[in-house]
């Protein structure tokens, strides 16, 4: 049995896992990359390995660096199985068409302005694409073995993160290997903990904060104190956040901020229809997180669903204080962008990031305080304040993810530490082989290794 590593190693995005089990082989995750160029341009390269020869693919969760390569994936030829969660195919079927449409905007877009090496503007896929791909995605139960190919069987148990987030246990020939997944918080606003597991032979645990401690102070009072100050001289504010997790959350803590009246009452705007039609689908599932429906209810009489580009172009034009909620999380494509170029020049209002900010995008760079972005082939100076509140993070930080892997009896033999930048991997593998005494490494990026 061997596993190759060919995504989320040095890194935390593009999350692939390639497992062989005899002459068959498992893809665990199929994610795009995101950030830096020489990591995005992996996207456009031909996978190290041949989709038509898949067995079956297993998703942890449905975020696009662990989800969006699935439809370039069919499109190269794939058609076994895509197991998941209900969960995870649910959000797959909202996220991965939508990801299509915002690269057939965004190709046309740069075909419009020329700002493209190609002539015309070329998608990695389509939204058909991903609408086909979908034909291929089968959901499986929680916390239940099932067999996925002759000798394999897996196993999905609640890993929090986001609706429908799971690690994965897979046994086969003997041997138990478990993947992680992307770890949640104890105290994440909306969804519950992560579920311990005591049973693997092989460990890959993810590293996004393997070198950091979550901020203690209050989320709620710091965003409060932000937008309250913002509005006070006259300026809104702009939310970059990921579609699906932290958008949700960001409109419970600010609904209930506004209505307990700790900020002012300016209008709040979605303005992404893929978290807008996430939001919907965690309100139908609400049963599963830690909102009641009197919680679903208040953010639907408090928050402007925004769908339309003219709806969007609108937000733009207005002249009083407002909040913003838009997709991408690290600003790297979507119509936050166009929020951006307008809001950016204008020392009154915020630019408020809610979470980790890869290495190479645009959120990382503000984050780090870049006087100037690049948008759309043109350059924004950055006057308006910008803020992280890393602690609205739905990833667990170190000391959960020492925590998580310390229930493991007996210890694995080998713990591959990945979805990590380099000292954030090393950091948890140093703390993992230290305080935990368990046989460790970072894997490189097309490593493969024998499970013997």
């Amino acid at each position: 049995m061997q596993l190759s590593f060919l995504g989320a190693a040095s890194t935390v995005t593009g999350s692939k896992y390639l497992l062989e089990v005899g002459n068959k082989q498992i893809l665990i995750d199929c994610g795009l990359y995101q950030g830096v160029k020489n990591q995005r341009q992996r996207n456009w390269q031909a996978p190290p390995f041949n989709p038509k020869k898949l067995a079956a693919v297993l998703l942890t969760h449905a975020h696009i660096d662990h989800s969006g390569y699935i439809p370039a994936l069919v499109k190269a030829g794939f058609r076994g199985p895509i197991y998941c969660t209900p969960g995870t195919k649910a959000l797959c079927s909202i996220l991965l068409p939508d990801a299509g449409h915002l690269q057939e905007e965004d190709a046309r877009y740069a075909s419009k302005k020329g700002f493209s090496k190609h002539s015309p503007a070329l998608a990695l896929y389509t939204e058909a694409d991903a609408l086909a791909a979908m034909d291929y995605f089968s959901a499986l139960p929680f916390d239940e073995f099932s067999t996925i190919a002759a000798g394999i069987e897996a196993k999905f148990t609640p890993a929090g993160h986001i609706l429908g987030a799971s690690s994965i246990s897979i046994k086969a020939e003997g041997k138990t290997l478990v993947f992680s997944g992307d770890l949640g918080r104890q105290t994440d606003p909306i969804m519950y903990p992560p579920h311990t597991m005591k049973t693997a032979d092989y460990l890959v645990v993810e590293s996004t904060y393997g070198n950091r401690h979550h901020d203690k102070s209050d989320p709620e009072e710091t965003l409060a104190r932000i937008v309250a100050d913002t509005v006070a001289r006259g300026g809104s504010v702009l939310i970059p956040s990921f579609a699906v997790g932290r958008a949700q959350a960001l409109l419970h803590i600010l609904t209930k901020l506004k209505t307990a009246r700790r900020i002012p009452d300016v209008p709040i705007y979605l303005n992404s229809p893929m978290a807008v039609s996430a939001t919907k689908l965690l309100f139908s599932c609400n049963q599963q997180v830690r909102l009641s429906a009197d919680d679903c209810q208040l953010i639907d009489d408090n928050v402007r669903y925004v769908r339309s580009v003219e709806e969007s172009i609108e937000i733009n034009e207005q002249t009083f204080p407002h909040i913003v909620i838009s997709a991408s999380g690290m600003a790297s494509g979507g119509r936050v962008l166009h929020h951006m170029k307008t809001m950016l020049p204008n020392s009154r209002n915020s630019i408020i990031f809610a979470g980790f900010q890869a290495p190479g995008t645009r959120g990382a760079s503000l984050v780090d305080g870049a006087e100037k972005v690049k948008i759309h082939g043109a350059y924004y100076e950055v006057k308006a304040a910008v803020f992280n509140l890393e602690n609205l993070s739905a990833h667990a930080d170190s000391d959960e993810l020492i925590a998580w892997v310390s229930h493991f009896s007996p210890k694995p033999r080998q713990v591959f530490v990945t979805h990590g930048e380099p000292v954030a991997a090393d950091s948890l593998r140093l703390r993992i082989k230290d305080e935990l005494g368990i046989n460790v490494c970072v894997p490189e990026y097309l490593d493969r290794v024998e499970l013997s």
